[in-house]
């Protein structure tokens, strides 16, 4: 609810600096955010639709994060002089996470 303010503001903000009207930008703003719920009703039934891939699909983006993390922060921690202790936070990290899965699921 708190968060469609600064989407409002971030449609709004920049048609009033480009020159249109206090009302249009302000409307513009409003209508930038009337698509949310028919979006959120076809996105819950896209859920419902995919269920069986839904896990497959949170690991798939859960592997993507940690190629991130490995391929951008460690190299730039490397030249920090913190590249150890990076590379044994993320394989610490690693270790908690499998054994909190192991052990809850």
């Amino acid at each position: 609810m708190f968060s469609n303010f600064p989407e409002g503001l971030a449609v709004s903000l920049p048609l009033r600096g480009a020159g249109f009207s206090t009302w249009k930008s302000f409307w513009y703003g409003q209508l930038s955010g009337m698509v949310e719920p028919l979006a959120g009703v076809l996105g819950a039934f896209a859920v419902v639709l995919v269920e069986p891939l839904l896990p497959y699909a949170l690991g798939f983006a859960a592997g993507a994060m940690v190629y991130v993390v490995m391929d951008d922060i460690i190299p730039e921690a490397q030249s920090s002089g913190n590249g150890k202790l990076a590379s044994w936070s993320c394989v610490l990290g690693f270790v908690v996470m499998m054994s909190l899965d192991v052990g809850l699921g």
